[in-house]
């Protein structure tokens, strides 16, 4: 049940960077390390600790491998405090995340380097992910020695995160995801993820770099990132576009997330060059992106979660129940999300009103839930 808690987790952390701001004067980091630090952070290494498993045909991880997101958890909460009272614990926070981040990223090295084992390339990406996030813990740690590059190590730090730890564990996870919600296989995946990591890693590295030192790298990072999204796109629009277009369940969702990906790059290269503000870039990158990622992937994946084992009639009727207006939801992220990163203020009203409905969702799903026996309650 502790993935299910992390999903919850990181909805609630969502809602919070959401409401708080209106109620409690807050530093915008305050506000956006509840979506990241505490919402998306714990929610992606628990979600590893099911999908390298699968990936390796692998063992499930051990108990000190399981409570790695709840370090990250632990580290996420630290963060926020630290920037909503105005304290430096932030330092402990990203100590602690990146001891466990490097743990973590042996586990997955381990697993995928057996005598017998063909890795998928996804595992790649996920190593090379952690690595980002590894690098934007140890810029923090850099602040303290070069106070005079604060700024420059912040947007570092905010871009290998955003671009880097999440866009490269997102846009891997989505290749594999979205064929199993559709119920097709895509036989390009493995390849594609193969040949485009190089573009979306060199491409996080140049926008970060651009975006703390020399602004016009980060155009060149953008156009890179650009390739593995088109590479994407176009592949799932000639395998799934009766899918992906619906107005229900998880793919749609999870297609405005890449769009909502792809919107947010842009978005990272005009903060990188001084046109949009941090805030704004942040608004787009949680709204736009992470709320259709995180409530598609959902859809599909918390009835696994809240009942492993062998899939029954009540997992198709909380993935039908979750997944519905599972297109609706993800435009109005995607759109809302756009036009508050752009300054419009009203944005935020589509993005709260598709949140409210998958609170309701998780609450009418959550009422079905069998007993152990399999039973409806």
């Amino acid at each position: 049940m502790m993935l299910v808690a992390l999903v919850l987790t990181a909805v609630a952390g969502f809602a919070a960077a959401l409401v708080l701001p209106w109620a409690v004067p807050l530093l915008p980091a305050a506000h956006a390390h509840l979506a990241l630090a505490l919402g998306i952070m714990p929610l992606i290494f628990g979600a590893m600790t099911h999908f390298v498993p699968v990936l390796t045909r692998s063992a499930v991880p051990h108990v000190g491998i399981k409570i790695i997101p709840v370090l990250m958890l632990a580290a996420g909460a630290l963060a926020v405090f630290s920037f909503a009272a105005a304290n430096q614990i932030y330092y402990l926070a990203a100590f602690l995340a990146l001891a466990a981040a490097a743990i973590f990223f042996g586990w997955i090295l381990s697993r995928a380097s057996g005598p017998l084992n063909k890795p998928h390339p996804c595992l790649h990406w996920y190593l090379a992910a952690i690595a980002c996030l590894m690098l934007a813990l140890a810029a923090v740690a850099a602040m303290a020695l070069w106070p005079e590059q604060r700024l420059a190590l912040k947007r570092l730090h905010l871009h290998l995160n955003t671009l880097g730890f999440v866009g490269l564990t997102a846009i891997a996870t989505l290749q594999v995801l979205l064929p199993t919600a559709v119920g097709r296989f895509d036989q390009q995946a493995a390849a594609r993820l193969r040949r485009d990591m190089k573009w979306a890693l060199g491409g996080t590295l140049l926008v970060a770099a651009g975006a703390a030192w020399l602004k016009p790298l980060a155009w060149l990072g953008a156009m890179l990132w650009a390739v593995p999204l088109i590479h994407l796109g176009k592949a799932w629009l000639a395998l799934y576009a009766g899918e992906v277009l619906r107005w229900h369940g998880a793919a749609p969702s999870l297609t405005a997330a890449l769009a909502g990906f792809a919107a947010t790059l842009l978005f990272g290269v005009l903060h990188a060059g001084g046109i949009l503000n941090t805030t704004g870039s942040a608004h787009a990158f949680i709204l736009a992106f992470l709320f259709p990622l995180v409530t598609g992937a959902a859809s599909q994946l918390l009835p696994v979660w809240a009942r492993p084992g062998p899939q029954t009639a009540w997992h198709a009727q909380a993935r039908q129940k979750l997944g519905l207006a599972g297109g609706i939801r993800g435009m109005l992220f995607l759109g809302g999300g756009i036009l508050l990163g752009l300054g419009w203020r009203g944005g935020l009203l589509p993005v709260m009103a598709a949140l409210i409905a998958f609170l309701v969702q998780l609450t009418l799903a959550a009422g079905t839930m069998p007993d152990r026996d399999g039973k409806l309650k």
